[in-house]
């Protein structure tokens, strides 16, 4: 199992630099696009998705906080540059690691938590307690309200590098076996690679969307 996840593993180093893990910033190199005096189509088709998440995001927050789309437009840019950039051969993909994916979801968590506790603390409190809710049932109900908010960043996190890395470690699997194959069954396997990796460009983006939408919903709860 060590050899089969060591290919994920940020290892390689200049003058003892892990470098893996710059590939995290090759998104800013997109940056530039936006400041042409003649917009590109993908500065232009940038703007329309940003346009589209911020009429979404602004729809589940509170009219009180109005720029907060504006952050989680940021972070789905984020993971989507890294889920995307990933798919590039030999680029390492931070977000299949739990050390990208909790940095990214705890911090989130936290701070929704002391905001929600010190600014709306008894609507922190009867959110444990669902309406309707029979009195024998409140302190189960109470504990499994807790719980299921406690292991929201790990959800979070967890759920975003595992669809990473499950297909990351498919292609790597199927590509390591062509050497050994025929012809006919080699032909094959590059159909299905190519498949596969317009599979993962789906998730990736997908992933990144629901990443985000889920950090919304758990903000519109706390306003």
């Amino acid at each position: 199992m060590t050899n089969l996840f060591s290919i994920f593993e940020p290892s390689s180093s200049i003058i003892n630099l892990s470098i893996n893990w710059f590939s995290t910033f090759l998104g800013l190199m997109f940056l530039p696009f936006i400041y042409w005096i003649s917009p590109s189509r993908w500065s232009l088709m940038w703007s329309k998705i940003t346009m589209t998440l911020h009429n979404e995001f602004k729809t589940l927050l509170t009219s009180s906080h109005t720029g907060t789309s504006l952050f989680f437009i940021s972070l789905f840019t984020l993971i989507i540059f890294n889920n995307s950039l990933g798919l590039f051969p030999y680029l390492f993909t931070s977000s299949s690691h739990l050390v990208m994916t909790l940095s990214l979801s705890l911090p989130l968590w936290v701070t929704l938590m002391i905001f929600g506790w010190i600014n709306h603390t008894q609507h922190m409190f009867a959110h444990l307690v669902p309406q309707s809710t029979p009195p024998l049932l409140m302190p189960f109900m109470v504990l499994i309200e807790t719980i299921s908010n406690i292991i929201r960043p790990g959800t979070l996190a967890v759920r975003l590098a595992a669809n990473m890395i499950a297909g990351h470690l498919l292609l790597t699997l199927l590509g390591n076996t062509g050497s050994s194959l025929s012809l006919s069954i080699l032909f094959i396997l590059m159909v299905s690679q190519i498949l596969l990796l317009i599979l993962e460009s789906a998730v990736a983006i997908i992933q990144s969307y629901v990443f985000t939408i889920l950090s919304t919903l758990y903000t519109s709860e706390i306003n």
